[in-house]
């Protein structure tokens, strides 16, 4: 029995949706351990679509548990938007299969607005946020003025903690010309759904503690990418938390000995939603034929994704700073029709040859990528489910990616379908 780690490689949207789907058909438990409903996974199951944000993957799977872990900022509002979406698609979610901990920070209004306001006022300076409120409330988690779901429980807690975050709120919107925010309205609003989200409500590090002793499967589920960590991403161009694997015991509640297993999701291109640096971006038709067969949109924005080669520079580091045992390859069949297919292998700064991203935002921007060219294989792959039966140039692309980033490749999917997965290995079988 291992205990797995999901994380992506890249700056998000590896298809961590699909692979953690399958995953979770074999664990007990699934763990969403960061981020709030700025990332999106899309399910296809059935041929079902299931578009979730908060809710971890394993939540349209009958008899499993799903936990919100600390590490996650939630709107409450959302969250029951999106139990309400998923219901009404036949699933069902109660106090049994949805656990949430009582230690999460709440996205209040005034977070949204913020971030919105503060996005709009950058001109280019746009970090690229989904304005949803995320950053603001992980500002107000460090400040030590968030409101937790605990507070919920009491109106003196309540009243507390938004005066310390309207203190704060109200002097930035003044400075802005922004109307104040009333605590009594909002303290109103959320009092009455109070009762909706309480009843998830539990110290989910007790949960954790009593699934140990069970010896039960568990599944720790990342929002983002690996390049968009707080610490380890392309800094400012990244979201406000940490999205590398050590994060999934800290956003839960477990010590780091709980994971045995950590997989990489990585595409077999790259791309990228907003502003920041991008060093195989490809912004000609090349770029454009990626993003139309990959259907290369967001999940929670609709925005589209920029595409470009993949970047193996990047994934190596990615895997470095996070421990990543194996990579599950996605999106193979988007490269059929490319008659020559890249890679970068190194870059060029100031005339050196380097191979890792430099930690400076001028100097990522300068980066220059080499290539290691490969011969398409002009032949479709979809739905593929054995290696020997891809085409030979693709298996030279795939062991060429696998030599170079130093980790193995653990299965590769060639469809958004569940079933239509190449498996190499199992981790929850190691």
């Amino acid at each position: 029995m291992k205990n797995v780690v999901v994380v992506g490689t890249q700056w998000g949207d590896e298809g961590k949706g699909k692979i953690v789907d399958w995953l979770s058909d074999q664990a007990d438990v699934i763990i969403r351990f960061q981020g709030g409903h700025n990332a999106g996974h899309t399910l296809v199951i059935d041929g079902v679509t299931y578009k979730l944000r908060l809710l971890p993957s394993g939540i349209v799977r009958k008899n499993k548990i799903s936990i919100i872990g600390n590490g996650v900022v939630v709107d409450p509002w959302a969250l029951l938007e999106e139990i309400e979406e998923i219901s009404s698609k036949g699933v069902e979610v109660n106090e049994n299969n949805l656990i949430i901990s009582e230690s999460v920070n709440l996205i209040l209004p005034f977070h949204r607005e913020i971030d919105e306001l503060r996005e709009d006022l950058s001109g280019s300076n746009k970090i690229g946020t989904t304005k949803r409120g995320i950053g603001p409330a992980y500002e107000d988690k460090v400040g030590r003025r968030s409101v937790r779901l605990m507070d919920l429980k009491s109106e003196s807690a309540l009243d507390r903690q938004l005066e310390n975050a309207l203190f704060h709120h109200n002097a930035i919107r003044k400075g802005l010309g922004k109307k104040k925010f009333k605590k009594k309205e909002l303290k109103k609003e959320l009092l009455h759904i109070a009762p909706k989200i309480l009843k998830f409500s539990h110290q989910v590090w007790q949960k954790i503690d009593e699934f140990k002793k069970k010896k039960k499967k568990i599944l720790f589920e990342g929002a983002q990418g690996i390049l968009l960590d707080i610490d380890h991403g392309t800094y400012p161009f990244v979201t406000s938390s940490n999205t590398v694997a050590a994060a999934a015991a800290i956003g839960s509640g477990c010590g780091p000995n709980l994971i045995q297993y950590i997989l990489g999701i990585t595409k077999s291109y790259t791309t990228r939603v907003g502003q920041g640096p991008f060093p195989t971006e490809l912004k000609d038709k090349t770029g454009n034929l990626l993003g139309k067969r990959g259907k290369e949109f967001g999940t929670v924005t609709s925005r589209k994704r920029r595409c470009g080669w993949f970047d193996g520079v990047l994934v190596r580091q990615s895997i470095k700073i996070s421990g990543i045992n194996a990579i599950a390859l996605t999106k193979l069949d988007v490269l059929d029709e490319l008659s020559e297919i890249k890679i970068c292998t190194k870059y060029k700064l100031d005339g050196k040859i380097i191979e890792y991203l430099p930690s400076s935002y001028e100097d990522q921007m300068k980066v220059e990528p080499i290539y290691e060219k490969f011969e398409g294989w002009k032949t479709s792959t979809r739905g593929v489910k054995n290696i020997e039966a891809l085409p030979n140039n693709a298996k030279k692309y795939i062991y060429a990616i696998e030599d170079l980033i130093g980790a193995k490749i653990s299965s590769i999917s060639t469809s958004p379908e569940r079933e239509d997965t190449i498996l190499v290995e199992n981790p929850f079988d190691l």
